[in-house]
């Protein structure tokens, strides 16, 4: 056991697989194949490790290439396979490790042939590499050529939903899913979104049409479970003992026989990446789960994924469930919500959370009558305030996932009343004690305003405006901080209009003929103006609405009252300003008659009295401040290279050359 890298780069010299490859056609019923997948190992954990097995790998598969039209040993390979795994669950039930450690073997070499074989051919030639063992052992042509490979990802599938996770079938179960993540990756060397296929229509609408919701509810089970992957005398047949022994002679010496024995595990290239996945059946799940869900309608079809994904149930709901829907199926919300809250850590976990909160409306349901949203929130939170250190999608995914939340008026009177203390990832203050609330309202305040100096994005702006303009209304007993933050953030904004409208006129003044200079600072005053416009709305919301719970703000309000003096007469804020001015005009008398060096606690004391007795009619309504999310028309551009992205970079065991991958830009984060 444990032999080095240098060994597996070694494997175009292996006597087996030279057979496999080479120019002689082997039947299906000879030993050779029983030799063949009898090897012991440990797949790779990392793409380093994954990255030197495919170097030793794509040599091999080429040779295949060029002499399986002849030979059709692939689409014996595939046979071999699918002639194990038809007694995989009763395997299983007999605890038969030898059985399903040699079905697992082949498909590991099915998998990396495949990787391969798709990154060379088309989709037609690859069908066609699935159809010449037809050929090979009959004359019938392509009978049956179509069949071998839906067969195969019909046999996945089946064997996805139906063998338990156990010990021992871990790595058989990981590796069927990381299997159709391979056959799907077409997509990662295509510039166009793929809206067709024949492994699409397989999919859609061929013989795995019918598992459509076992196979959604086993990958979000799988995901749920988070189970370990188990040490590797476990996960694959390693012969120990006495008994051990004999089954090692059975498997013609397997150590010293085709493949020699070679560990991936831990041991590969240092340095070249992260530490391998300790869930990488949960990984490997989620991401096959999103890639199902994202793929595109058909032209007369919905998507039978995604349509799974929106309708399933809670398995407390009693109602009846399948007269409504051909995909629904029920599951343990309580255990998926625990899981989404342990894991927003990744992109993937986020993405999950979004579509389900923007697409399942009974998951959407039960997770805002949950009494500990704080789990979920506070998660998506440190997403954000971690903004530098995430990529841009997964920050939007989090704001969106907030909108969406501050959507419904429950959840934005509820976050006031959740009160946290110590918060170790909040370093620019110390916060004791402070409501989700205010902590929320921090966080979307730092993304924007870090928004303002570095990536300049108005759908991040807009986004971000409309959370707090959805919670403006309920805001109530504001954090002291949270409070100064919204009046600093309007400040830094005017500061911002000023400078504009100062380049704007100087521009305008040193014009000589070139009239492209001033449109540029007309868009600038105009999409600030707008930001601002926005900030007095919320700010005027809030006073509106909960003025007498909310002193904090009032007190942060009087402290800057000067920086509201520019926009008293501004065309744009007249109409917004009248409130603002009543409340700063009614407590700064009340203040005055207070008398002069009054202390902190004596102003928060006049403010109190005063908002008992400011009359609620002195202040004009405004239509309530209400924004629902709306995905753009054709997410799809948005969300397959996003998905694919995350296939890239997290799919575990998995490596693929930047060089050809064409969906997505290599650089953009």
């Amino acid at each position: 056991m444990g032999a080095n890298t240098s060994q597996v780069r070694d494997l175009s010299e292996n006597p087996g697989l030279r057979t496999l490859v080479g120019t002689e056609s082997v039947s299906q019923n000879e030993p050779f194949w029983n030799q063949l997948i009898s090897f012991t190992f440990i797949s790779p954990a990392n793409s380093g490790d994954s990255k030197i097995l495919e170097e030793a790998v794509i040599p091999l598969a080429k040779t295949l290439i060029g002499n399986n039209p002849r030979t059709g040993n692939f689409g014996t390979l595939i046979k071999v396979f699918l002639s194990r795994t038809k007694e995989l669950k009763i395997s299983t039930e007999c605890q038969d490790q030898l059985f399903i450690w040699q079905a697992h073997n082949a498909l590991f070499m099915i998998r990396c042939l495949l990787k391969v074989f798709i990154r060379e051919m088309s989709e037609e030639e690859l069908h066609q590499q699935f159809s010449y063992q037809e050929r090979a052992t009959n004359s019938t042509g392509e009978g049956g050529a179509e069949d071998l490979l839906e067969e195969l990802m019909s046999n996945l599938v089946h064997l996805i939903v139906e063998v338990p996770l156990l010990d021992i079938t871990y790595s058989i179960l990981f590796e069927a899913v990381t299997t159709l993540l391979v056959l799907f990756s077409y997509q990662l060397f295509q510039k166009d979104i793929l809206r067709d296929g024949i492994i699409y229509q397989h999919i859609m609408k061929g013989r795995c049409l019918s598992l459509t919701s076992r196979l959604v509810k086993t990958l979000l089970y799988n995901f749920i479970r988070q189970e370990k992957c188990p040490p590797p005398a476990t996960h694959i047949f390693q012969p120990h003992g006495e008994e051990g022994g004999m089954l090692y002679g059975l498997v013609s010496g397997v150590a010293s026989g085709l493949w020699s024995v070679f560990t991936l595990g831990g041991s590969g290239a240092k340095g070249v990446d992260q530490e391998p996945n300790p869930l990488p059946l949960s990984n490997q799940s989620l991401l096959l789960l999103l890639v199902l869900a994202n793929l595109t309608d058909g032209p007369d079809w919905p998507n039978p994924y995604r349509q799974a994904v929106t309708c399933f149930r809670n398995t407390q709901d009693t109602s009846s469930l399948l007269a409504d829907h051909p995909h629904s199926f029920q599951i343990n919300f309580n255990s998926l919500y625990t899981a989404l809250c342990e894991q927003q850590r990744s992109d993937q976990a986020t993405l999950l959370l979004y579509t389900l909160l923007h697409q399942n409306a009974n998951m959407r349901t039960y997770m805002l009558s949950r009494t500990d949203m704080d789990n979920l929130v506070m998660p998506i939170l440190e997403i954000l305030y971690h903004v530098e250190e995430r990529n841009s999608h997964h920050v939007y995914m989090a704001l969106i996932i907030l909108l969406i939340l501050t959507e419904d008026d429950a959840f934005n009177r509820s976050v006031h009343e959740v009160v946290l203390k110590n918060i170790s990832w909040y370093t620019e203050r110390t916060l004791t004690e402070i409501s989700l609330g205010s902590l929320l309202i921090l966080v979307v305040i730092r993304t924007i305003q870090f928004n303002m100096t570095r990536t300049r994005d108005k759908y991040l702006h807009t986004n971000c405006l409309a959370a707090l303009a959805n919670m403006s209304a309920q805001f109530r007993c504001l954090h002291q901080y949270a409070a100064q933050r919204i009046i600093s953030l309007f400040a830094l904004l005017s500061k911002k209009h000023n400078k504009v409208l100062e380049q704007a006129t100087q521009s305008l003044r040193g014009r000589t003929g070139d009239n492209n200079a001033l449109p540029d600072y007309a868009q600038d005053l105009s999409v600030i103006e707008e930001v601002i416009r926005m900030m007095l709305e919320i700010i005027n919301s809030c006073l509106a609405n909960s003025l007498h719970l909310n002193p904090n703000l009032v007190y942060a309000l009087l402290y800057k009252r000067e920086l509201f003096e520019q926009f008293r007469m501004h065309p744009s804020f007249q109409d917004i300003m009248q409130n603002l001015d009543t409340v700063i005009g009614f407590f700064s008398t009340r203040l005055e008659q207070a008398g002069s060096d009054l202390s902190v606690e004596r102003v928060q004391e006049v403010i109190m009295k005063g908002a008992q007795a400011l009359p609620k009619d002195r202040l004009k309504k405004f239509p309530e401040l209400k924004f629902k999310y709306v995905e753009e028309d054709q997410p799809e551009d948005f969300f397959i290279p996003y998905v694919w992205s995350l296939v890239f970079s997290s799919a575990v065991g998995l490596y693929w050359s930047p060089q050809g991958v064409e969906l997505f830009s290599m650089d953009s984060g």
